[in-house]
């Protein structure tokens, strides 16, 4: 077998799959060996994927690569079929990184060790096998797969809610799972052959009276893990509770398998459905931003603000898509890839912060920039990537899908008007809420009375072996010299895992096309796919054959002709 024939993206899937079967049976009493182990399965997977795509992927190219395909269960038309194009290539590389780095911010994991390196290595395979399954039955059984880690993860590791908060996820998720479950039924069982493949599903005319509801159904599944509002309660309680590790998975990667959905099966599959209900997911777009960005303001919890922030970034991805634009699908794509970075970054810094503190509420924290300024500086340039300063990948992100969706002529320019002011009203409330938090973490708490801008606390109640000259300073409720803190700054590994997410964060920003090179050409081809159904929508509304919304352009008969030539 050469290199060429070997099956690249099933040995991706597999490694991190049958090595967590492994991990019983390693000799480890104190969990070290287990937890190298882990991470060097996940670093291994990593630097296969990168090595895969290096010698085999074509970003130019727009069709599907590196294709495996291979009958499972003949009876049930189960394939084990796999590929990558320019949609799930970037994904896979993503969640390869973010879930190996969780790995590594796990070192100091000591209860059930083999357990929660067992779950994470299932998770890592499961998410990979989200992004590249093209049967959609297998589609869906990675889906489920991916479920049952992250309830146990958060379980038993996560907070005081724990149970309340994991309990909520399956709830909301598995449900909703039912839809995708049913609507891959309703399009395998159309027509004269069964199929589950999505190429061969992709050949299908399915009638609008179909596509609808399959469409709808799917917006919920995938909504839900999108955390399109209403459907994303589920997040900020996940993300409340679980552990730092646990939700720089939930946030990088989890999250993106929502949009994921929606352009691979929503668009992919059902264009003339997005037609009509591109304008919708506008709408839920800047919903999410306005409603995730106020709601952040009421948090006192660190982790449930980057949470509500994460439902905020989140309706950019969905403006994107529903744009009709090429630079708005490639600014959702974007941004996508930079969320799942950004926020990786912070909530790891959330439980660096939280290793120290031991609190997650602001207002017990303050002035502890003096006391951890390595800690301070990384979260302060992963705040403000978030808030799209220039030269970070989310401006690069934001732009795009603004300009994109500004320049769509798909919409009346009432629509494109109010849906760009709107969505610039999160862009401004974003730096607010972020930066609101840096002062309350690393430069006062207005829960300390003592503790003001010259803070004064009675020094003979601590035990201080010398204060010198230096400054008294509070740290988190207490008041402390910084030489006799007991909390240490930033340590190397630490320090290591938030670089390897900014350095890629400011490279990005600075050159976009280090990113969008790897899927330009798939998301051209998905977009000219959605102007040919909505030209084609548009046509039969001249023909009166169903009404669609004032949005959409009548067709003049020259156009109706060069429509007619396509179909």
């Amino acid at each position: 077998m050469t290199l060429d024939q070997f099956p690249w993206l099933t040995a991706i899937v597999l490694l991190p799959l049958v090595a967590s079967f492994l991990i019983p049976i390693l000799p480890d009493k104190e969990g070290k060996t287990v937890r190298w182990y882990a991470l060097g399965i996940g670093i291994a997977d990593f630097i296969l994927m990168c090595y895969a795509f290096w010698k085999n992927y074509d970003p130019s190219s727009a069709t599907f690569q590196l294709a495996e395909k291979y009958t499972w269960i003949p009876q049930l038309g189960l394939s084990w079929a796999v590929s990558v194009d320019g949609i799930s290539a970037p994904l896979v590389l993503l969640a390869g990184l973010v879930t190996t780095l969780s790995i590594f911010a796990a070192w100091q994991v000591n209860i059930k060790p083999r357990l929660f390196y067992f779950l994470m290595l299932v998770l890592y395979a499961a998410q990979i096998g989200v992004f590249v399954s093209q049967d959609l039955l297998l589609f869906f059984i990675m889906w489920e797969v991916e479920l049952i880690p992250v309830y146990l993860l958060v379980s038993i590791w996560g907070g005081q809610k724990r149970q309340y908060a994991a309990t909520k996820f399956l709830l909301y998720t598995a449900a909703s799972s039912i839809f995708i479950l049913v609507a891959g039924l309703a399009m395998a069982l159309y027509g004269n052959n069964l199929t589950f493949d999505m190429a061969e599903l992709a050949l299908k005319d399915f009638p609008i009276a179909l596509e609808l509801p399959v469409y709808a159904g799917l917006l919920i599944a995938f909504g839900v893990k999108l955390a399109i509002f209403p459907l994303h309660t589920w997040l900020p309680d996940a993300h409340g509770e679980a552990s730092s590790p646990v939700s720089m998975v939930l946030a990088g990667v989890l999250l993106k398998m929502g949009g994921y959905g929606l352009i691979r099966l929503n668009m992919g599959l059902l264009e003339h459905a997005h037609v009509y209900f591109a304008p919708v997911l506008a709408m839920l777009g800047v919903i999410n931003i306005i409603y995730g960005a106020v709601n952040s303001f009421a948090q006192t919890n660190m982790k449930r603000r980057l949470a509500f922030s994460s439902v905020s970034h989140m309706g950019f991805v969905l403006i994107g898509i529903a744009s009709f634009t090429d630079l708005g699908i490639n600014g959702a794509m974007l941004q996508m890839l930079s969320h799942g970075l950004i926020a990786s970054v912070l909530f790891f810094l959330a439980g660096v912060t939280y290793d120290r503190t031991h609190t997650m509420l602001m207002n017990e924290m303050g002035y502890i920039g003096k006391v951890m300024p390595k800690v301070f500086a990384l979260f302060t340039v992963g705040a403000l990537a978030s808030l799209a300063l220039p030269g970070m990948s989310g401006f690069a992100s934001e732009i795009a899908i603004f300009v994109g969706m500004t320049s769509s002529d798909v919409y009346s320019s009432t629509f494109r008007t109010v849906t760009v002011f709107l969505a610039a009203v999160g862009v401004i409330l974003t730096p607010i809420y972020l930066l609101s938090m840096l002062r309350q973490i690393f430069y006062a708490s207005d829960a300390n009375p003592t503790c003001d801008i010259n803070p004064s606390c009675d020094i003979s109640d601590i035990s201080l072996k010398s204060q010198g000259n230096q400054e008294v300073v509070c740290f988190g409720t207490s008041c402390v010299l910084p030489s006799e803190a007991d909390f240490s700054d930033a340590r190397p590994r630490e320090v290591f895992i938030a670089v390897c997410f900014l350095v890629p964060v400011i490279a990005i920003g600075a050159y976009p096309k280090m990113a969008t090179n790897l899927y330009d050409a798939t998301t051209t081809a998905i977009n000219s796919q959605m102007r040919l159904a909505h030209e084609q929508v548009a046509l039969i509304r001249n023909n009166e054959t169903f009404a669609v919304q004032p949005t959409f352009p009548n067709l003049s008969e020259v156009q109706a002709k060069t429509v007619l030539a396509t179909k």
